[in-house]
């Protein structure tokens, strides 16, 4: 058995904040340029510029991507074997509490969503899902995920008959009355199956892969393709101003389901992916 104190996060965690706040994933940042050199509308390709300008002056002087930024959310994967030591909230929200005044990034949280006035000024607590799982190490994946895209989220309880093209069409109705509102270009997360609570985590979680790797599982792979193609159709384009590029990618995770459900949940994520991993 392991021992490791909660407070050895700490350091890591707030590292990793920092550099998810001021530098774009590189895999992120090679999507938005191959979008600018494909897109067949001047105007979308002018917006990709200026996103990436956004990207590079970001990095340089060491300034948020985005003035949202955002809301953190873990999925920690923790070790069998690991015996952890401490107050896993506490350690994290230390971090989260360190990184946002260290790099004077704005604090989003409300303790209470009723009272505007009630923002807690640490942009603390972060969200944590726990999950446990082989071996001695401890797994954070951390996303900071900004509202904009977040309010463009939708889950479905699909009737089973709507099957493979209910779920298309309920995607690319959200994506097209959403417009310009999430920032586009987009990363989709798809939760399909589970149930009501945890279609929306797969969904959430499916971000975490490297942007535009498909799906192990052929038919998922095809699915993916195939709301990409259709989302892109929409003609929504960058920043909502028209375009070929109204997402750079669909990720999608499947879960077991009762046979009268088709749960379906899609995440929507801005351009600006701001995810890290820490392994301890």
């Amino acid at each position: 058995m392991r021992q490791l104190s909660a407070s050895q996060l700490t350091a890591p965690v707030r590292a990793l904040l920092l550099e998810m706040a001021f530098r774009l994933p590189e895999d992120v940042r090679q999507a938005l340029a191959c979008a600018r050199g494909t897109d067949r509308s001047p105007r979308a390709r002018e917006i990709l510029g200026l996103l990436l300008d956004n990207v590079a002056a970001a990095e340089t002087e060491s300034l948020p991507l985005c003035q949202d930024t955002g809301l953190v959310v873990v999925f920690a994967e923790v070790g069998e074997e690991v015996c952890l030591e401490g107050h896993l909230q506490g350690a994290i929200d230390e971090a989260v509490a360190a990184a946002y005044t260290e790099g004077y990034l704005r604090p989003s949280v409300l303790a209470d969503p009723l009272r505007r006035n009630s923002n807690t000024g640490a942009n603390t607590p972060a969200i944590i899902h726990l999950e446990w799982v082989p071996g001695d190490q401890l797994t954070l994946h951390v996303v900071a995920k900004g509202g904009g895209s977040e309010n463009q989220s939708g889950l479905w309880m699909l009737s089973p008959s709507h099957g493979r093209e209910g779920i298309i069409s309920a995607v690319v109705e959200r994506v097209r009355r959403a417009g310009g509102q999430p920032c586009p270009p987009l990363i989709l997360g798809l939760g399909i199956g589970g149930n009501f609570e945890t279609a929306p985590l797969l969904a959430k979680r499916s971000l975490f892969r490297s942007l535009g790797e498909p799906s192990p599982d052929p038919d998922v792979a095809a699915l993916e393709a195939e709301i990409l193609a259709a989302v892109n159709a929409t003609g929504v384009g960058p920043l909502g101003m028209g375009g070929d590029t109204t997402a750079l990618a669909v990720h999608a995770l499947t879960a077991p389901c009762h046979l009268a459900s088709l749960p379906v949940a899609l995440n929507v994520q801005c351009h600006a992916a701001r995810h890290g991993t820490v392994v301890i």
